[in-house]
């Protein structure tokens, strides 16, 4: 059985309603709100009536600050909608709400969906109302969500068609190419999608899929692959004056320390290998001897012993990630 409560804050702690009025009133310049109304509202499904007693009352709200509404709200002659996730994107609020109550009865297993519901009183039109939705509802991550209560909260996907391939582009051309990347707003280089082309044409012998491309574009974008940082460096100006002695006092340096971590090796000078070469050198002389080495060097990390239930673990502590 699924139950469904609501939980709006007393007046003095509806600080979020009191926002959304002032952001439509003054920037969408709605004047027909003339009340604004934010509720919680929570299905819950799989469990027993004293859990959810419990819960009602110390999960899904705070008896001095909410009021709770079961099954059904009073909403009058208000314009009500309500805003949920998309299927696949992480709800916190659903799920700290299932965590809590897994505390309150460690073998229950419970479900929770999570909407925010906005009801709005006054004189609007249908071209306000669609503006307030377009404001609060951000189709990246979220959708309108359905006023019926839902028999069950059991997520059903429908699979998705196949994702077909881009016709033509192993033939393409330069400008052709050019003007592909215009217009699917992509991040790579003309030459990173001319070698892709190549790729394609030359390998794999036929057109790629644009999840494909994407997926790609996505990788060897410059925050997942650093292609900045790992730009090889062949032609170093610093410049005149005291700022650019003391960058070329660090390069010198720099490049010091590289005969002591690579020896006689040649090394393409980059960004990322300026920014490492320190901790290379450390680890070179055995200083970081739980530094976990990877060819994600960039990446900070460190091995220890962690007991876990009395047996001794290989962990990694990660003390800084993107």
């Amino acid at each position: 059985m699924v139950r469904r409560i609501y939980v709006e804050k007393k007046e003095g702690f509806d600080t979020e309603a009191r926002a959304l009025f002032r952001a439509l009133t003054e920037n969408l310049h709605i004047a027909g709100v003339q009340r604004l109304r934010v509720l919680n509202r929570y299905d819950i499904e799989h469990t027993d009536d004293a859990t959810y007693e419990t819960a009602k009352r110390n999960v899904f709200s705070e008896p001095a600050a909410d009021i709770v509404f079961e099954e059904e709200a009073p909403f009058g002659d208000a314009f009500v909608f309500g805003v949920e996730y998309l299927p696949g994107q992480y709800d916190q609020r659903a799920d700290s709400a299932v965590r809590c109550i897994r505390l309150i009865r460690s073998d229950a297993r419970p479900a929770v969906r999570f909407a925010r519901v906005i009801a709005m009183e006054g004189t609007l039109s249908r071209a306000e109302i669609e503006s307030v939705k377009r404001f609060v509802i951000n189709p990246v991550d979220s959708r309108e969500a359905a006023a019926e209560k839902p028999q069950s909260l059991a997520l059903s996907l429908e699979t998705p068609p196949p994702v077909p391939a881009v016709a033509g582009f192993t033939a393409f051309a330069a400008g052709e190419a050019e003007a592909f990347l215009r217009r699917g707003g992509y991040a790579m280089s003309t030459e990173d999608l001319l070698f892709t082309q190549g790729y394609f044409r030359d390998t794999a012998r036929r057109d790629p899929t644009l999840a494909e491309l994407k997926v790609i574009d996505t990788y060897w974008s410059d925050h997942c692959r650093h292609t900045t940082f790992n730009t090889i460096l062949d032609k170093i100006d610093f410049g005149e004056g005291r700022c650019a002695a003391l960058v070329r006092a660090a390069f010198d340096r720099y490049l010091r320390l590289c005969k002591e971590v690579y020896g006689e090796e040649t090394r393409a000078v980059s960004l990322m290998d300026i920014a490492l070469i320190g901790a290379k050198y450390l680890k070179a002389k055995g200083l970081l001897p739980d530094l976990d080495a990877s060819e994600e060097v960039n990446a900070c990390s460190i091995r220890v012993k962690a007991d876990a239930d009395g047996a001794e673990e290989d962990w990694l502590v990660m003390f800084k990630n993107e």
